[in-house]
């Protein structure tokens, strides 16, 4: 299949951004460049978002970055972000400065509510996706549950677990990569 155009990619990351509320958006990509579009597969994804994840920034944009470079290189990584930011920011500039008038009635409230419900919904359904994957491999399953327990569990600052964590991550893989070539 022949990359999709620069205007599509643009496209596509601004419908996302435009039409995803409250978090859950790397969800929502997952669900556009995965499942719809089958621009990528989904350990491809995956691999993506653990990058966009690594790096500083946001992380919606730093995988909308990654998800346009694959896919039409440097200007594809431009097109990714400014679809990703440009046209949400305006709309964000505009019902931040309507959210003054609207604060006062409870219907606002229940929307927000609404909404954000949602967003844990993709954002659920996007972790229980990876989580299948690191089931396979039982470090990295425990590595998965380890930081689970030390952020949710234990309350231990995401900083700290991470530097311990990450490292880590990398070494299992990377031991388990060498003993198995083909256990990417």
């Amino acid at each position: 299949m022949p990359p999709p155009s620069l205007s599509l990619v643009f496209l596509v990351f601004t419908r996302i951004s435009l039409s995803s509320f409250g978090g859950g958006l790397s969800g929502w990509i997952m669900r556009e460049v995965v499942q719809r579009r089958r621009w990528m597969d989904e350990g491809e994804f995956l691999t993506g978002l653990a990058l966009a994840q690594s790096f500083p920034g946001v992380n919606v944009v730093n995988l909308s970055i990654w998800i346009g470079y694959r896919l039409r290189g440097g200007a594809g990584a431009l097109a990714g972000a400014l679809g990703m930011i440009a046209p949400a920011a305006c709309i964000a500039i505009l019902v931040i400065a309507a959210f003054e008038h609207l604060a006062a009635y409870p219907l606002t409230h229940a929307v927000l509510a609404g909404i954000g419900a949602a967003a844990i919904g993709l954002s659920l359904q996007m972790g229980i996706r990876a989580a299948r994957r690191v089931w396979r491999q039982p470090l990295a399953c425990l590595v998965m549950i380890g930081t689970f327990l030390a952020l949710f569990a234990f309350r231990l600052p995401l900083l700290p677990v991470m530097l311990v964590v990450a490292p880590l991550s990398i070494a299992l893989q990377w031991r388990a990569m060498r003993e198995a070539p083909d256990a990417r």
